[in-house]
């Protein structure tokens, strides 16, 4: 890698990067003021075994953040407030939020359903612009998306250099890092503080000698490559100097959901209701993408916590009965081999995506078994079709379990935002 292809600008304030504060107890709190001000857990189910998938600010003052065990969470702050999670909810305000902030200033990439990045127009990157952009944003946010809906943003001479900026002054906060700034205010943090170091990586890094950012800074990019053990060091290296380069395109790989089951649903009987719903829902998906799966995936955790998992091929598909028949097989046999009393989580996987250009058709699959297939693939399109049009679960394919969510499967992930149309699938 070359260094002079990503010379940095001389304007060091060429990106935003914007970050909503506890974004989903934020959320709940903008919906039910009564929550404002107070300790919130937005948790996936209400029971004290499960874990805060996101904490209110007044809750972090008490140690609680997203991983903490409720049961824990409430000897640490006895007032603590478990608000259920609505998932529909938050996709909602996040496109309420992003059309406020493309008033503002283009969105160049979504990188989270509570993160964005814009690369500021030339006319924007001056520093008292930047930052009346930055406070028009907060403002924008606050009158017509709700006050209890804060961000923090950071402005520096790349993405990755405003997203730590962003975690250098929380909630809503304005930090702004330029060539002559950013080296000494990085070197205050740790590696682990930084976007791509975890533990793992830390780690690896310690054994390498580098235990600070400093150190890693004073790195040939080779050397960072050496340590890091890919070319990614490289890459990391030179964006932590500031160079603005490229993004690596990425590909789906796996499409999928999982359930952490409610108590009432934990029975083998009634969470096999759950997997057959995620199939279906999984299935939905890829056919909204135009994609093709060529294995299924199914997985459990039981009441002790131990994981079984198995996978089957099965032909290029995306209709819903064959990756149905697939769950059955792998049930039946996974059923009778562990004989579990409870189970904790179920989740599916369709994997070996493939576009149906990419599918070379089987020259002996020209009987029934092709007819079947194709008359398979119709129904499924037309159960969409009536979804789409009168709702979720207008038409479903067996029982559908009734959870505390009151849907199942779709979830916010750290890397996927879901679309409206899985809530209503």
């Amino acid at each position: 890698m070359q260094a002079p292809f990503f010379t940095p600008d001389q304007n060091p304030y060429q990106w935003l990067f914007l970050d909503l504060n506890s974004y989903f107890a934020s959320v709940e709190q903008q919906e039910n003021p009564k929550l404002r001000g107070k300790p919130v857990a937005v948790v996936p189910l209400l029971s004290d075994a499960t874990c805060a998938i996101a904490a209110s600010y007044e809750a972090k003052k008490y140690g609680i953040k997203t991983g903490t065990k409720i049961y824990e969470a409430k000897k640490l702050c006895p007032d603590l407030i478990c608000a259920l999670a609505h998932h529909g909810k938050y996709v909602e305000y996040h496109h309420r939020i992003l059309g406020e902030v493309i008033k503002h200033t283009p969105i160049n990439k979504i990188c989270s359903i509570d993160e964005l990045s814009s690369r500021l127009p030339p006319n924007k990157r001056s520093k008292d612009a930047a930052a009346a952009l930055a406070h028009r944003i907060k403002t924008g946010i606050r009158q017509n998306i709700g006050e209890a809906i804060t961000c923090s943003i950071g402005i520096a001479p790349n993405a990755f250099l405003a997203k730590i900026a962003t975690d250098m002054m929380k909630p809503d906060g304005l930090v702004l890092l330029d060539h002559d700034s950013f080296p000494s205010r990085l070197f205050k943090l740790r590696l682990t503080d930084l976007p791509g170091i975890n533990v793992r990586m830390g780690s690896r890094l310690h054994k390498g000698g580098i235990r600070s950012i400093e150190q890693f800074w004073n790195l040939s990019p080779k050397h960072a490559r050496a340590v890091w053990g890919s070319v990614e060091g490289e890459r990391f290296w030179y964006k932590l100097h500031g160079y603005d380069l490229p993004d690596l395109p990425t590909e789906h790989s796996v499409v999928g959901h999982s359930r952490v089951l409610d108590p009432d649903l934990r029975t083998p009987a009634a969470a096999k209701l759950v997997a057959r719903r995620l199939t279906v829902k999984a299935a939905s998906r890829l056919r909204r993408m135009d994609l093709y799966a060529s294995d299924f995936s199914f997985s459990f955790r039981d009441q002790n916590n131990q994981r079984y998992g198995a996978t089957l091929p099965c032909p290029p598909s995306q209709d819903n009965f064959t990756f149905l028949e697939a769950l059955k097989s792998l049930w039946t046999i996974m059923m009778a081999e562990i004989h579990p009393t409870k189970l904790k989580k179920v989740s599916v996987s369709l994997h070996g995506l493939c576009e149906r250009t990419d599918i070379t058709p089987d020259l002996f699959d020209i009987g029934a078994d092709k007819t079947l297939h194709e008359k398979n693939s119709k129904i499924s399109d037309m159960i969409d079709a009536i979804n789409r049009k009168f709702g979720a679960e207008a038409i479903h394919l067996g029982p559908s379990p009734k959870t505390s969510a009151g849907y199942v499967g779709t979830k916010i992930a750290f890397n996927r935002i879901p679309d409206l149309e899985e809530f209503h699938e």
